[in-house]
């Protein structure tokens, strides 16, 4: 095992120096940060000052690197000044790998999971190629044990190599697809939002919101994949989001360890909803508000933020269970579909231009040719990815399963297709990755 964890630890530095050499000294050093006083938290009495320090050391270091040029930027347009700053380059997946150091260092001060004694074994932990740029945000209590011994059996790898494929397929075949046609129909500027129909703003905003789905839960399809290959049992990132029926019910299923790392190490330790109505809100406020922060150093992240704030709020002292059954599902939908609108322009004049451009206002018409061309040329794929976005093709699995054992016929299919779905996932994600096609990586920004 030690000769596993070495051979792993090597080439998960190699993966993220391929990303830029300087970036791996900061995960060196923040690592190292977080293991010695993690070992001062457990070894001496003055556990919640040496807590203190090394967390405001990882979110001071993060803060530099992340929020520097938002600061500076928002300064020179209040006061003028500094005149010019020098640009900080944001290192490769600095908000995952930040958050599970200051999970491992808060979870050793309350005696939830030993202090790693060895440095290159949390190193490991905390550079695993599996998810260290991209997520999820994987606790040291999840792999602890995995670490010091695990067993790899058939069933994982069958397990790891189709989930990988699949994953692999949502990002290089959908996820990129949904991307182009969300670019084109929504140009980031204002000409070219303008000249576009209001028709044509709903189709492009639809595939982003098909788009940033498909593209964020294929990286947590991948890591989870990938790390049960060798041995390593991840949490699930994604349930389904598109299919909750209220805005909480969305954020139990959406980025599921960051939902419940804001839960476990900001909402409770505040008091949670424990001291009153007016500290709740509080708690809310610092939580969605930080919420949205992580996610970008821009305004329209905060605003993102803030905006599912004012409809937690609403459905917990408003709006409750006013909402017929059958119009939740819609209504989330929309919630959702707005929020993304946010998400997307860090520009403010785009994102007023666009929100008010979704009513038809200061935008060319309600339809237009491009659109419908956009939306005929790519029906198939649209309908594809939105059934990728619920249970369909999972209850299909399950069904065919459950009477595999019944039926031969259903046993055939079953068997065959578990050994098919995989190969032709890989084949067609090669031929879209090493054609000439579009591959944005959305979440370098975090």
């Amino acid at each position: 095992m030690r000769w596993k964890n070495i051979v792993l630890l090597v080439f998960s530095i190699i993966f993220y120096t391929w990303g830029g050499p300087q970036f791996t000294l900061l995960l060196l050093l923040q690592t190292a940060i977080s293991w010695f006083f993690a070992l001062m938290v457990e070894k001496t009495e003055h556990e919640k000052l040496y807590l203190t320090l090394g967390c405001s050391l990882l979110l001071l270091i993060l803060g530099i690197f992340k929020y520097t040029n938002f600061f500076m930027e928002n300064l020179h347009a209040l006061f003028g000044v500094p005149e010019s700053w020098p640009t900080i380059v944001l290192p490769i997946g600095i908000s995952f790998y930040t958050f599970q150091l200051l999970s491992y260092l808060v979870d050793v001060y309350r005696k939830e999971v030993p202090a790693q004694q060895k440095y290159w074994k949390l190193l490991l932990y905390s550079s695993l190629f599996h998810q260290c740029i991209a997520g999820p945000i994987v606790r040291y209590e999840t792999v602890r044990n995995e670490i010091e011994n695990r067993k790899v059996v058939l069933d994982d790898v069958f397990y790891g190599v189709r989930r990988f494929c699949i994953g692999l397929a949502k990002k290089a075949i959908l996820a990129n697809a949904c991307a182009s046609i969300a670019d084109t129909l929504i140009p980031l500027n204002l000409d070219g939002i303008h000249s576009q129909s209001a028709f044509g703003l709903w189709i492009g905003m639809l595939c982003f919101m098909l788009q940033i789905y498909l593209d964020f839960s294929a990286y947590s399809d991948m890591a989870i994949g990938m790390g049960r290959m060798v041995g390593f049992h991840y949490l699930e990132n994604f349930n389904y989001p598109y299919q909750a029926i209220s805005v909480q019910d969305f954020w139990r299923r959406w980025h599921i360890s960051l939902s419940t790392f804001f839960r476990d190490y900001v909402y409770i330790p505040l008091g949670g909803n424990r001291h009153g109505t007016w500290k709740y809100v509080r708690n809310m406020c610092i939580v969605w508000f930080l919420t949205g922060m992580w996610h970008g150093a821009s305004w329209n992240y905060i605003f993102w933020g803030l905006y599912y704030l004012a409809f937690l709020l609403l459905e917990k002292f408003v709006i409750k269970d006013k909402i017929p059954s059958k119009f939740k599902h819609l209504y989330t939908l929309l919630v959702i579909f707005f929020g993304w609108v946010i998400f997307k322009f860090e520009d403010l004049s785009q994102l007023g231009a666009v929100l008010l451009g979704l009513f038809g206002i200061g935008v060319n018409g309600f339809f237009g040719m491009e659109a419908s061309t956009q939306l005929l040329s790519n029906l198939f794929l649209i309908l594809i990815s939105c059934l990728a976005c619920t249970r369909i093709s999972k209850n299909v699995h399950a069904l065919m399963k459950k009477y595999s054992s019944q039926n031969q016929v259903v046993f055939w299919l079953y068997t065959v297709s578990d050994a098919i779905v995989p190969i032709l996932c890989l084949f067609f994600s090669v031929l879209a990755l090493i054609g000439d096609s579009y591959n944005p990586f959305l979440y370098f920004q975090f």
